[in-house]
């Protein structure tokens, strides 16, 4: 994913998400607002929560969420042990039905790392 996908993914995600809070009741809200509140630092910095939120995205196997997260720990300035060793809990975790899921992460990864 180039920079103009990454920009162009980041804003379809927020338009997106500002149609959903359009419509959305106060119970919605209250979710959107403890999900953006929630990788804020706190006992966990926030780098440790992308990096958790990134291995429940593999585990789940949502594709939009790996690319948020794999974005995020970038931005969090995540080591590439550290990537690696959250994605390996992923997979022991998930198993390997995760396997596609890890070479979408890694291969993310890899493009915002060679930029």
């Amino acid at each position: 994913m180039d920079n103009d996908k990454i920009d162009d993914f980041i804003r379809e995600r927020e338009r997106r998400n500002k149609i959903v809070l359009e419509h959305a009741n106060l119970e919605m809200k209250r979710f959107f607002s403890l999900d953006s509140q929630i990788y804020r630092s706190g006992e966990l910095s926030s780098k440790m929560k992308e990096l958790m939120g990134l291995v429940a995205s593999v585990v789940l196997r949502c594709d939009e969420c790996i690319v948020f997260h794999v974005n995020n720990c970038y931005n969090e300035e995540v080591t590439e042990g550290e990537f690696v060793e959250a994605l390996s809990i992923a997979l022991i975790v998930g198993g390997s039905i995760v396997i596609p899921h890890l070479r979408k992460a890694f291969a993310y990864w890899d493009e915002l790392i060679k930029q």
